[in-house]
């Protein structure tokens, strides 16, 4: 799905999926389905066009239409998933009795007429609104998408990096030794060796880090060394032509010029350029590579050089990186550092405000910057025109709000340009991590399988990859990694990747971006903020009371998707979302007792387009029946939910695919497990007696989706169960992730990556798809 388009990237498969006969759609209908479908094709193909171009390169109308489009996609998706919904049987189970059964079958194939007739009259409603948007924008056409004429002449932000003060560049002498003794070219190293082959470098980071700044700083300290020497910035969608041209004359612009070279072609540059390589010692740097392709090209045009030369890049693509001869991965500045290099921008090291600004202000600052130069550079120019006294003022509205300032200003297209080159499929899995709050440690699974509730991923593209959805979640995930716009984290296992954080310098961004383009509404329960859209379509509440909900009432609830709710007080807002896909509860009130009992027994039932729900640090010992009535559900999620049994009910879900309650010791019900054959992951703290533990390991076998089990047991386990649970495992082929934990015998003791007497002989073994494996007193 891509961003700009709202929710149109599902909603054409959706409409094909009501062409089906199984929903016995009349023929006039299904014309009207077909027409339409082939009109939205189109404009989707407009709106990807359209989110390829940063806004401020938009036609003013073109924007307007496609926030028009946008929105509408939106209520168009609900009507159609609304009529599924109402088509789709109940499982009969539910029903004990033969009688009840017959009298529930004959009023829903009542209902089933009624929703059938009703389909017309709402793909009518969704054709009047998309001609009433369609009349107001003319029509569909790409003929002012992009009109900046502006855009064209603005000097590239990064080029000023090339040319810093001195009092800019703090720091910078301990990498760039290290730099040039990673090239072999220390200061006692002159290397005039003929023979020697070029040595390649790669320095590798996010945008802001301060790569073109440590290239040059280099390349200024080494060019005495070398016969020719070029500098060359490549960007993004570079010219090859020109950039072979660049580099010919910047290093002999005696031979080569412009005229020379216009008539020549790509593959006569490149042999020039490899000629001129094989005899001269050269050192070249080329800033700023995005993508494997012109990479190649420039390497291969520079590989048969053997006088010693040296060949640096930069790049903000960690895949890229990895093709050179080694790679440095560009640090953040020190803490000391971050500070000089901030009282150095303010007052040209001056320090008139060092010894009267409270410590905690500027701590707070160097924090938000986190030793990412650009960011201290941005912030510094805004505190320079503030006394000191202000500086907590500019703290608590450190962003891309100030216009005007050509530090912010070339601050946010540095970083979106690395936004603007992200695939479309990419771009709402990364704004959507602005539902999150700064310093947050974002678990991997759970991040994706709510990119899945979301439809970000569909079975669509999974099948296109030959993955499934999570696999394809993971791809995604490691993608955004490789470019340098999340932090790869470990939280659990040493070399494991299982989280990842976000820069604050990147979050102010995506939050921009995501109000921008009305993805996410955050609310972080300060004072009243000026809300852009009166329609949200997911909403972030971080840290808001009851006497804050006002905030909330300019806004259309009843349209929420999705809600994440962090240490709020309040329990009102709930009952009013009907449209909820996904619900994130984390540290608050809004589920206590009585009110989660009022909402459960009156609304739970309500949520059919339910995907996602996530409770955590509540207090209740009872998941509600209700919870039958989710049929879509695909994630369960009961976090330290201190639940005594699971509710046979859950059964019913047959749609799961992640069910988690390891928190505390919960009962599964004999034939519960078994029932749920969709489970990829599976995390329970398995108690009971020895009947029930037996059950439940043995419907483990059942689970042929399982990549991910975390079970525990806190009764001794007998040989019996052991012997079973050994069998089942030997059913789970796809297994990635094991974790097996007797809490009896070895309370809080997990053996990390030691494959216990158990686990040694399991069959599973032979399919090589492990990546964790943990157990702890059951060998």
């Amino acid at each position: 799905m891509e961003l700009v388009a709202g929710a149109m990237g599902r909603l054409l498969p959706k409409l094909g999926e009501l062409l089906k006969e199984e929903y016995g759609l009349q023929k006039g209908v299904k014309k009207k389905i077909e027409s339409l479908s082939r009109e939205l094709t189109v404009v989707h193909a407009v709106l990807r066009k359209i989110g390829d171009v940063p806004p401020d390169q938009l036609d003013e109308l073109v924007r307007l239409w496609a926030s028009e489009v946008r929105e509408a996609s939106y209520d168009m998706e609900d009507i159609v998933d609304t009529f599924l919904v109402r088509v789709e049987d109940p499982n009969e189970a539910t029903e004990p009795h033969m009688l009840l059964r017959l009298l529930k079958r004959v009023g829903r194939l009542f209902k089933k007429s009624k929703a059938r007739h009703k389909i017309s009259s709402l793909i009518d409603d969704i054709k009047e609104k998309l001609e009433e948007v369609a009349t107001r924008r003319g029509r569909y056409t790409l003929d002012s998408i992009v009109a900046s004429p502006v855009a064209a002449n603005t000097i590239d932000p990064r080029i000023l990096n090339l040319y810093k003060r001195a009092t800019e560049l703090v720091g910078i002498e301990g990498p760039r030794d290290e730099l040039i003794n990673m090239l072999s070219l220390g200061d006692g190293d002159v290397d005039v060796s003929s023979t020697t082959k070029m040595k390649i470098l790669s320095i590798v980071g996010f945008g802001g880090l301060g790569k073109t700044t440590l290239a040059k700083a280099v390349y200024d300290h080494l060019k005495p060394r070398f016969e020719c020497r070029a500098f060359v910035p490549v960007g993004q969608n570079p010219d090859i032509k020109k950039v072979f041209g660049d580099i010919l004359i910047t290093l002999d612009e005696q031979t080569y010029t412009r005229p020379k070279l216009m008539g020549l072609d790509e593959n006569q540059l490149m042999g020039k350029l490899n000629e001129f390589v094989k005899e001269k010692r050269c050192l070249i740097v080329i800033d700023d590579i995005w993508d494997k392709k012109t990479w190649k090209l420039v390497r291969c045009a520079l590989q048969e050089s053997n006088c010693g030369s040296r060949l640096v890049i930069t790049t903000r693509i960690s895949e890229v990186a990895a093709y050179a001869d080694k790679a440095y991965k560009i640090k953040p500045l020190s803490h000391d550092n971050s500070e000089k290099l901030l009282y150095a921008r303010i007052d040209d090291g001056e320090g008139k405000y060092f010894d009267s600004l409270p410590a905690e202000t500027c701590e707070r600052i160097l924090k938000k910057c986190g030793g990412v130069p650009l960011a201290i550079i941005t912030i510094a120019s805004l505190l320079a025109t503030k006394p000191g006294e202000d500086w907590s003022e500019v703290y608590n509205s450190i962003g891309f709000r100030h216009k005007g300032n050509d530090d912010v200003d070339n601050t946010r297209k540095i970083l979106s340009f690395s936004y603007y080159d992200l695939p479309s499929y990419l771009k709402p899995c990364l704004l959507y991590l602005s539902i999150f709050p700064e310093d947050y440690m974002i678990q991997k699974n759970s991040l994706i399988w709510k990119w899945i509730a979301e439809g970000f991923i569909s079975k669509e593209q999974a099948a296109a990859a030959g993955v499934g959805l999570f696999e394809l979640g993971e791809r995604y995930f490691n993608e955004l990694i490789n470019r340098n716009m999340i932090q790869a984290q470990d939280t659990l296992y040493e070399g494991y990747v299982d989280a990842c954080s976000v820069h604050d310098m990147v979050l102010d961004l995506i939050h921009q971006l995501s109000s921008e383009e009305n993805f996410v509404t955050v609310l972080n329960g300060g004072e009243r903020q000026k809300l852009q859209w009166s329609i949200s379509r997911r909403l972030a509440l971080q840290c808001v009371e009851e006497h804050n909900v006002g905030q909330l009432v300019n806004i259309a609830v009843e349209k929420v998707r999705s809600i994440f709710a962090s240490e709020c007080d309040f329990c009102a807002l709930c009952p009013r979302l009907p449209s909820l896909r996904v619900v994130e509860i984390v540290g608050c009130s809004v589920f206590n007792k009585d009110c989660f009992k009022n909402v459960s027994e009156d609304h739970l039932g309500s949520l059919l387009h339910l995907r996602y729900l996530r409770l955590e640090s509540t207090n209740i010992a009872q998941l509600p029946r209700e919870v039958k009535y989710l049929r879509f559900l695909q994630t369960l999620d009961l976090g330290d939910y201190l639940i005594e049994e699971l509710p046979e009910d859950v059964g019913l879900l047959t749609q799961l695919v992640c069910l988690r309650a390891d928190h505390w010791p919960t009962r599964v019900p004999a034939g519960l497990i078994g029932k749920l054959t969709s489970l990829e992951e599976l995390r329970i703290f398995c108690g009971g007696e020895d009947a029930i533990i037996m059950q439940f390991v043995e419907e483990l076998g059942l689970l042929k989706e399982l990549r991910v089990l975390k079970t525990e047991f806190h009764v001794r386990i007998s040989e019996s169960i052991k012997s079973a649970l050994l069998e089942s495992l030997g059913h789970l082929h796809n297994i990635q992730e094991l974790q097996i934990v007797n809490y009896s015998q070895s309370k809080h003791r997990v053996q990390r990556g030691r494959i216990a007497l158990l686990l040694s002989a399991s069959p599973f073994a032979e399919f090589g798809l492990l990546r964790v494996l943990c157990t702890a007193g059951v060998d």
